[in-house]
């Protein structure tokens, strides 16, 4: 349930997204969406802060379907951004079929997807920079909270290079990290040189040395307001990703260097701090309620849209979504070094809606062009809705574990659950690109394993643990691991080793034998030296042999204690 205050503050957002003039309730009563409606914004004291955060490397327009099952433990059980589908509107009080329930809510997606079309595009998130700047050009910044490098073919086959260049072409004036770190430590520190702003990590420090390895605070003038921003790359990097990749390099929540950093710069002279986090929602709402004098946190990793701000103590929390879906605007006004005012919008990118700014589209057909070809080729042709995000098995994800099973001649298919990766309506070709959206990592190699029994409990427990830890704190993964050829039941209130009950073999009905070994195929293993061969050209091999796909929706997994 909404606490009071939570009460207050989507009343409060709902006010605002269908509000008066220009609104976007208005342009659904027209059946139109305009750049100026997308716009409209009542102007509040002397910073602008524009945000953005997970765009996983995606430069133009796709679908994305929020997830319908987002389930919070312990104190955020029920709170935002754990309110999905109906919830989610009622909470927002947002109308069934509006522009914001497509954008917001995984609600009758397809859809509403063939009428209000596809999201995002870096050309279009630079014409709402430019235009926001144009009207605020000495009160602006643009922050980027990560996850910005990794995710496509293009950004794979340049290890990053072509994000770099649309990011400075956009004006970013400071990122974060997390996927980033994928591309080893040489590739990080190059391209990092090629920035034409600040890339903040105050958190990662070299083992050997036991010093910074990247700047942490960056600071700004903006209306006549010094500006601290901080920066906090993802605590868990060596745990969720290969740590061979970075081997000199930790990383942590590190609470205390966060406040000192908040005391360096309010002694600096800073009268607004802002953290660009890549923390993840729930810790950042904890470590707001734990640090004192932070102003701002705009967070990132979890992939949340919330369309209004939250409140931790004094902290406004920002979340922005994911895949160059929405730009967030939060304007405060600043008296005394402390918000005593904001606005704020979680403004969709509808890609129809906005016309493309040309010097970024024209980056991006340059970028774009050596690979055109292989980008369209189609594989085959989806029957059903494909997507990833969500707690348990996405449709997509049951395809990727489809293909494991059936081109590693397995029993049993372990996929990541990774938050990124576009989705497809039914009747829509499958290409090289949509398969490399959902697969393109550094560390692709499809393993075969033989793995008992016990030890396939135990990976399943482990993940949970990271996913429905009630101390936000030790909550180090994406979502529930994907498993194909398996089912179990999961209840998320008990503590680990008593989650995962009832785990079957699909193919036999039989009961899982822990002192039985088992065949099972995986992929994005986080151990150097795995061998197979790469998921993307599995998949691909996979869906070109069967042309036609249709995945229903997975009842596999059954949940309790949510």
């Amino acid at each position: 349930m909404l606490t009071r205050r939570d009460f207050f503050q989507v009343a409060a957002a709902a006010a605002v997204l269908s509000g008066a003039a220009g609104g976007l309730a208005s342009a659904a009563a027209r059946q139109a969406i305009s750049q100026t409606d997308l716009l409209a914004f009542k102007p509040v004291g002397q910073v602008t802060l524009l945000s953005f955060t997970d765009i996983h490397a995606q430069l133009r327009p796709l679908y994305f379907r929020e997830p319908s099952v987002n389930l919070g433990v312990g104190e955020v059980r029920g709170l935002p951004p754990h309110l999905t589908g109906r919830e989610l509107l009622a909470a927002f009080d947002l109308k069934a079929g509006s522009p914001e329930a497509y954008a917001l809510s995984s609600e009758d997606f397809a859809a509403l997807a063939r009428s209000y079309g596809r999201v995002g595009g870096l050309d279009r998130m630079a014409t709402l920079v430019k235009a926001i700047r144009a009207e605020r050009p000495q009160n602006t910044l643009l922050i980027d909270s990560g996850d910005t490098w990794q995710g496509s073919y293009t950004s794979l086959k340049s290890a990053g290079a072509d994000m770099v260049e649309t990011m400075n072409l956009l004006g970013v004036d400071v990122m974060t990290g997390h996927w980033e770190f994928t591309y080893g430590e040489a590739r990080v520190k190059e391209l990092v040189e090629q920035l034409d702003f600040s890339f903040l990590c105050g958190n990662v420090r070299d083992t050997e040395w036991d010093e910074d390895v990247f700047e942490h605070t960056a600071f700004f003038d903006r209306g006549g307001i010094k500006v601290a921003v901080i920066g906090q790359a993802f605590p868990y990097t060596p745990v969720a990703n290969p740590r061979h990749l970075i081997p000199k390099w930790s990383f942590g929540i590190r609470e205390d260097d966060v406040q000192k950093r908040i005391d360096a710069a309010r002694a600096a002279g800073a009268a607004l701090v802002v953290l660009a986090s890549h923390n993840g929602f729930d810790v950042d709402r904890k470590l707001a309620s734990r640090v004192k004098g932070l102003d701002v946190i705009l967070t990132g990793h979890t992939h949340d849209a919330i369309p209004a701000v939250i409140r931790a103590g004094d902290t406004l929390l920002v979340a922005a979504g994911s895949h160059g879906k929405f730009l967030a605007r939060l304007d405060v006004e600043v008296r005394g070094g402390r918000v005593v005012d904001h606005a704020f919008r979680l403004i969709p990118v509808f890609t129809d809606a906005i016309a493309p700014d040309p010097a970024m589209a024209a980056l991006i057909d340059r970028l774009r062009a050596p690979h055109e070809k292989e980008l369209a080729r189609v594989l085959g042709r989806t029957e059903t809705l494909l997507y990833r995000r969500g707690n348990f098995n996405g449709t997509f994800d049951d395809l990727i574990c489809q293909a494991l099973l059936a081109e590693r001649d397995a029993e049993i298919a372990l996929s990541p659950g990774f938050r990124w990766g576009s989705s497809l309506l039914p009747g829509q070709d499958i290409t090289v690109e949509d398969v490399y959206n959902l697969t393109a990592i550094t560390y692709p190699a499809v393993y075969r394993n033989q793995m008992s029994g016990a030890a396939l409990k135990e990976i399943l427990e482990d993940v949970a643990d990271n996913l429905f830890h009630p101390d936000p704190y030790y909550q180090q993964g994406g979502d529930m691991v994907r498993v194909g050829g398996l089912s179990y039941a999961i209840d998320i209130g008990k503590p680990i080793g008593a989650r995962i009950s009832d785990m079957r073999l699909m193919r036999t009905g039989e009961p899982i034998d822990a002192a039985k070994t088992y065949t099972v195929a995986g992929w994005a293993s986080v151990n150097a030296h795995t061998e197979g061969p790469p998921v993307y050209d599995l998949v691909s091999r996979h869906i070109e042999r069967n042309k036609i796909i249709a995945m229903p929706e997975n009842r596999s997994i059954r949940v309790a204690g949510g």
